[in-house]
């Protein structure tokens, strides 16, 4: 057993199962997934009441993680992306009910005219990945990815079934908020949610604040294979490539590549868990709110190996049981371990970060030990 490096932040006595298991994390995790550095945020009511972390930012060990430290959470920024859409909504600029083509008439091709937002943000609309062997460098020429996109036929009948959308699902709402909004999910991030420090593409001179990654040792089970989740996960192009990890933080990817820390993923998933307010400020009024959280579709996604209840954008917690007890929680994962959750019921909104990536998918056992001596404590 190796020792817990030192852990930092607060924690009161009433979660200090919260601090042990975040310390076990880094000595006693399941599968020799063992911290390099992580951190764990709680807020209660939109008040911080648990930030703890600890380890190092870099592979030599060296440079210390602190509060400043910016993390990559992947697909954890989906929450953030479905956030804004429901910003968009709130403003009268998009609705759920209405088709994708209405806003953006290009999409409407191949069959595609009746998809709504709803069901595109639901991973309905049947585009996971690209029907045909594209250059991993695709997915840094935005306008190329939206042409390929609107001219793809579904690769299932729309509405009929989830199939997760790891990359293009950020290329498609993303298109959908700058057409209505006329601002791109970065610059509204940063305009309207002013002093959090979350990035929708991250600028140069934040990027020595960033955390070094270890990848997984190990790919994702995926359950049996098939052409569907080939375009999503496994084919040549499936994801970004051909470029520097520079020119992939700065460009803007909001289902991969935000980068942030884990207390604002903590704070601004409180919109969802009190009420659809930050700080006091109205986000999302009631109605707009309930929208965005209830069930679209629930079932066996066709490309992870889940059923999946899905909400606007958002993993709801009943069937994945992955954001304490409650069934009206809801949130994401991503990549290699992270994620951020909302419970609506308990007012609890959290964030798990970490540089020790794990094979995972959904419910990384690290985040599962956090949250479970969260709801213990409560």
């Amino acid at each position: 057993m190796t020792s817990p490096p030192d852990i930092h932040g607060v924690c009161p006595p009433r979660f200090a199962a919260v601090k042990d298991a975040f310390a076990a994390n880094f000595t006693e995790a399941p599968e020799g997934l063992n911290e390099q550095a992580a951190r764990f945020s709680v807020c209660i009511g939109g008040e911080t009441v648990v930030d703890l972390w600890g380890g190092w930012a870099d592979a030599a060990k060296t440079v210390p993680y602190d509060q400043n430290t910016l993390t990559p959470v992947f697909s954890t920024g989906k929450a953030v992306m479905a956030l804004l859409i429901a910003t968009a909504v709130e403003r009268g600029r998009l609705s759920y009910d209405e088709t994708v083509a209405t806003v953006w008439p290009a999409f409407g091709q191949a069959g595609k005219d009746r998809i709504t937002v709803a069901q595109m943000m639901s991973h309905q609309a049947g585009l996971p990945g690209f029907s045909e062997t594209v250059d991993p460098a695709i997915w840094f020429d935005r306008e190329a990815v939206l042409e390929r996109l609107a001219a793809q036929a579904p690769m299932w009948p729309p509405g009929t079934a989830s199939g997760y959308h790891p990359i293009t699902i950020g290329f498609l709402a993303g298109e959908l908020f700058r057409l209505a909004d006329g601002r791109s999910m970065g610059m509204a991030l940063r305009e309207d949610f002013p002093g959090l420090d979350l990035w929708i593409g991250l600028p140069e001179a934040e990027h020595g604040r960033v955390a070094a990654l270890r990848k997984p040792t190990a790919a994702p089970d995926l359950g049996t294979i098939d052409a569907i989740k080939t375009s999503a996960f496994l084919d040549r192009g499936s994801a970004p490539g051909g470029r520097g990890s520079a020119e992939w933080r700065m460009v803007e990817m909001p289902s991969a590549n935000l980068h942030g820390t884990a207390l604002d993923l903590a704070r601004i998933m409180g919109v969802l868990a009190n009420g659809g307010t930050l700080d006091g400020r109205t986000v999302l009024s009631p109605g707009v709110l309930a929208e965005m959280l209830r069930e679209r579709i629930h079932g066996r996604d066709k490309v992870v190996p889940f059923d999946v209840s899905w909400a606007a954008g958002l993993m709801r917690n009943e069937g994945l049981h992955i954001f304490g007890p409650n069934p009206t929680a809801a949130g994401h994962c991503g990549w290699g371990g992270s994620c951020a959750f909302a419970d609506p019921d308990a007012g609890v909104s959290g964030a798990y970060v970490m540089t020790r990536q794990s094979p995972h998918l959904i419910g990384d056992p690290r985040a599962q030990r956090l949250i479970g001596a969260l709801y213990a404590g409560l």
